[in-house]
């Protein structure tokens, strides 16, 4: 493999890790939101990744990368709490909140935040060893 592929595979990460992020950032703050005018509250998303071919074609060496294939809504129902002052009460008097664990969108946070982090440092120790090659190469 390229020197260079090793910018494709870790950029395909990057792109991949901040989408996670945005998702992430998107449940977290819908986490305490209720149900709509619909009756329907907001369902927790999951970003699924698909390994990808990168440089298929004309190049003569395929590198696997990774891409976001799909956003999935959590089908799990919303939390339905007994509150039958709130405006948005069912004729039963429960309020249905968002499926969101915020715990757990934490803790992804953190996974998609570290990758994207270790991926910013393969990136950085290629180019770093990129030009240590250069320099040997002018003495």
């Amino acid at each position: 493999m390229s020197m260079f592929r090793i910018f494709d595979v870790a950029g395909s990460a990057i792109s991949a890790q901040s989408q996670r992020l945005n998702v992430v950032a998107s449940n977290l703050a819908n986490a305490d939101t209720v149900a709509g005018p619909d009756g329907t509250a907001y369902k927790a998303r999951q970003v699924v990744f698909q390994t990808t071919m990168l440089g298929v074609g004309a190049q003569a060496e395929a590198t696997a990368g990774v891409r976001v294939s799909t956003v999935q809504e959590d089908q799990t129902p919303g939390r339905r709490i007994h509150d039958p002052k709130h405006p948005s009460a069912d004729a039963e008097g429960y309020v249905t909140y968002s499926n969101v664990n915020a715990v757990e969108e934490m803790v992804n946070m953190m996974s998609a935040s570290r990758s994207y982090q270790n991926n910013i440092e393969v990136m950085s120790t290629a180019r770093s060893l990129l030009l240590k090659t250069l320099q040997i190469g002018q003495n």
